[in-house]
């Protein structure tokens, strides 16, 4: 006895191609990405960044006061 051939389920057909968004999206993303993270780390904050800590302070260069070579303490003698 022959096997009966099998059933239908449905017909294939080729896919529809992707669209622009489903081809591309990985490389939107990516750069989305990069954006941001350049944004989040600061790269274009420029001299905002020593305004946050308060004025300018004096540099080491300056003069330092003149203090005595001894004390008082040292110089009394018992």
């Amino acid at each position: 006895m022959a096997k009966p051939p099998p059933a239908v389920i449905g017909v294939l057909t080729e896919p529809a191609p992707p669209t622009w968004w489903q081809a591309h999206r990985h490389q939107v993303l990516l750069l989305a990405g990069i954006v941001l993270g350049w944004q989040l780390c600061g790269a274009n904050s420029g001299a905002t960044e020593h305004e946050q800590h308060g004025p300018p302070r004096p540099d080491h260069s300056t003069t330092p006061s003149v203090t005595p070579p001894t004390t008082a303490k040292e110089t009394t003698v018992e």
